[in-house]
């Protein structure tokens, strides 16, 4: 039987336009994370471990996980989790940066798409991810606590941290279309989007993702993330973004 989570209502504010911005920041931190800590119930004890993460087009987190570690275990005895993300580990003062902790319940999932999209972020996994005692999960959140740093700290509700349910049906719907595209026919432009909108060097970048946030990248073994100014909804407002990205960083020249 699963066992609720507890919710105060208080604790979860009515939608204002803070509320927006802090949602809008936890999927940023979120959909750039490859890494987080997982929490797990280990004999009604709390156990913590190191996994690595990708995102359902909903930004559900989904992990590759196996039968042998402790922590599945764990999972498939208690289906309570938590999951850590955060960006501040780098910084001076760890405290002032941004982190995000997502409660909720976690399940095996069989998903094409769920695969299709670890393994882009995570192609290492494809040696093992169809071995016997490795599947697959998604985590559906309840609730989420995002710290943007000193006094400000926010709950959010999950149908307030979440896209639109339509604009992630209609991106998983021609996702693989636009990534083949862009990597085939718009390679440069994929490049520029690298090169002169996020700085980075190289060339032969490579679309692995695109969602309703933006857009995944991959060089070898670097991978950065470009988010969109605001979220797109279907193929012809990922299309208008994408123009208007590669036009914005031509003009850099």
């Amino acid at each position: 039987m699963r066992i609720p989570l507890k919710v105060s209502p208080k604790e979860i504010p009515a939608p204002d336009i803070s509320t927006q911005a802090a949602a809008r920041e936890a999927r940023v931190l979120m959909r750039a994370s490859r890494t987080a800590t997982l929490g797990s119930l280990m004999d009604g004890g709390p156990y913590a471990s190191l996994v690595t993460v990708a995102f359902d087009m909903d930004t559900a987190p989904l992990l590759l996980l196996s039968d042998l570690a402790d922590h599945t275990r764990n999972v498939q005895t208690d289906d309570r989790v938590s999951l850590l993300f955060e960006a501040a580990s780098g910084l001076p003062n760890p405290q002032s940066g941004p982190r995000l902790t997502v409660q909720g319940y976690i399940k095996p999932s069989d998903a094409p798409d769920h695969a299709r999209r670890f393994i882009a972020r995570h192609p290492a996994a494809k040696l093992y991810s169809d071995f016997s005692d490795f599947n697959f999960y998604r985590v559906e959140a309840e609730r989420l606590h995002f710290v943007g740093g000193f006094a400000s700290a926010l709950w959010l509700s999950k149908d307030q941290a979440a896209v639109d349910a339509n604009a992630a049906q209609a991106m998983a719907e021609c996702e693989t279309d636009v990534v083949h595209h862009m990597n085939t026919d718009h390679a440069d432009a994929v490049g520029l989007y690298a090169n002169k909108l996020l700085g980075k060097r190289g060339k032969a970048w490579k679309m692995i993702g695109v969602d309703p946030d933006g857009l995944d990248l991959k060089l070898k073994n670097t991978y950065t993330r470009l988010n969109f100014d605001e979220p797109i909804h279907d193929a012809a407002s990922c299309r208008a973004t994408l123009v208007a990205l590669a036009e914005k960083a031509r003009s850099k020249d």
